[in-house]
């Protein structure tokens, strides 16, 4: 079943989830450990870190993929050491992750961590008391509690990375097979004649997944509330 697409279509959608995925899952962890930090801890350079975090969704898109051009390019900061390796970035589909998981990541430290600052405090410390250490009450006692915001959190920055472009064309080109996302297909089938109908093909499939993502997201959000007799 083709739902009309074809071989070049099929393959920018393909890519795209599997960029969107990707970027999500590698950013989850990080992002709540941040998100832990920023919400549970006062220390010198929070207010940095936190401006650091929010970084992205204040500066222009072209301007987060040129600077990751320079630190993650084959001359860059830390692209050089990484190529010496074998682990390349720029112009491959790993890039295309990473720009859409930093262009994602403001949203999903963002909702977990209001999500983590609402766990009632009395609760972890009950824990505390009766001889869980901090790790153990984290995984039994917080995490359990913040799941909806921190399923929530995954999601946007799924749907985000899902329709990023400017950092991603900027710092990974627009590569057929290899970098070419929804938003850079949708984009150049706007420059040729005859592109209008593909191109609109393409933003259906693109409003589709967004929307069938946040349906998931409230779904998990409210079994993860029915579980914990939340709402």
């Amino acid at each position: 079943m083709t739902f009309g697409l074809g071989p070049d279509e099929w393959q920018a959608v393909l890519l795209s989830l599997k960029v969107a995925t990707s970027a999500t899952l590698v950013s989850l962890p990080l992002g709540l450990a941040v998100a832990w930090l920023l919400a549970r801890r006062r220390f010198p350079g929070r207010a940095l870190l936190d401006g650091l975090v929010h970084l992205p969704l204040i500066l222009p898109p072209v301007v987060t993929g040129y600077l990751l051009l320079l630190a993650f390019g084959r001359r860059g900061v830390l692209g050089a050491p990484l190529a010496e390796w074998g682990i390349v970035f720029a112009f491959r589909w790993t890039g295309a992750a990473l720009a859409c998981g930093v262009m994602g990541f403001p949203l999903m430290v963002r909702a977990m961590r209001l999500s983590l600052e609402a766990v009632d405090r009395r609760l972890e410390d009950a824990a505390g008391t009766l001889g869980a250490s901090p790790f153990l009450v984290f995984l039994t006692v917080t995490l359990p509690l913040s799941l909806p915001g921190c399923l929530a959190g995954a999601v946007l920055a799924f749907a985000k990375a899902m329709g990023e472009f400017g950092a991603t064309i900027t710092f990974v080109s627009n590569i057929p097979g290899e970098t070419q996302t929804l938003p850079s297909a949708i984009y150049t089938l706007t420059q040729v004649p005859g592109g209008e109908g593909p191109a609109l093909r393409l933003t259906l499939v693109s409003v589709a997944v967004s929307v069938s993502a946040l349906l998931a997201s409230e779904a998990l959000a409210a079994r993860a509330g029915r579980r914990l007799g939340v709402g």
